[in-house]
């Protein structure tokens, strides 16, 4: 008769595990290492490194994903505005063609703090390409929207990035915005959609701009439209 209990997890590799957090520059845990707080500390640490992109430190593109879907149904309950912006470096081809790879990834290093310093602590940022951001921002109305995206626009258009023998690089960002449907549990794919139009949009008007949805109801996509619509019959049975 086969056994029906699990497989047991496999140990911890505690010198792989120190030289991951090692190499992303974090200390190790402080305590006596073997212990249980001190392991805890560990497992922590390894999965928050595990939510981030290692070479800028924002969120990668696995915690974006998840922090999507969270706010759109934080978003179906409550009904607050919630604004998604995806962001393109300009240009990155000819700094990386340039300048070479190492340039680039200041770049992108240089970019992502920017963002970082333009936010709120409640808000998220991610790196979800190699030159593609995203930051997700909770209750978060239409003008506040317009002022932070304008204000990451300009803080990166107007900060040298020094990439080395002296030399500085002046790069600006492509900015689309799209606010998630109230009252409705849409989904992500649907939302970054159409955030990523209005990127098209900001390119086409010659990059260095942003472009979004004038207000968070006014631009739906027709499956958005289906799913209020299946709602509003859902909440009329109740």
């Amino acid at each position: 008769m086969e056994s029906s209990q699990l497989a047991p997890s496999p140990p911890l590799q505690l010198e792989t595990a120190l030289q991951l957090l090692h190499q992303a520059g974090l200390p190790e845990p402080a305590g006596e290492r073997g212990s249980l707080p001190w392991l805890q500390a560990l497992v922590d640490a390894l999965v928050e490194l595990s939510s981030r992109d290692p070479l800028t430190g924002v969120a990668n593109r696995r915690s974006f994903e998840v922090a999507l879907a969270r706010e759109i149904d934080r978003v179906a309950r409550s009904g607050e505005p919630a604004l998604l912006l995806l962001l393109d470096i300009d240009h990155f081809k000819r700094v990386n063609d340039t300048y070479g790879h190492g340039a680039g990834d200041l770049v992108i290093k240089a970019v992502a703090g920017a963002l970082l310093d333009c936010v709120r602590p409640m808000d998220l940022v991610a790196r979800t390409g190699g030159e593609e951001f995203a930051i997700v921002l909770p209750n978060c109305g239409a003008a506040f929207g317009e002022a932070v995206a304008e204000r990451v626009r300009r803080r990166v258009a107007h900060m040298p990035v020094a990439v080395g023998n002296g030399q500085q690089l002046q790069v600006t960002i492509s900015i689309g915005g799209a606010f998630a449907p109230q009252w409705v549990r849409s989904r992500a794919h649907l939302w970054m959609e159409r955030a990523d139009q209005q990127l098209y949009r900001a390119k086409a008007q010659g990059r260095n701009f942003v472009s979004l949805e004038p207000t968070a109801v006014s631009l739906v996509s027709n499956e958005e439209k289906r799913l209020l619509f299946e709602t509003s019959q859902f909440l009329d049975l109740e």
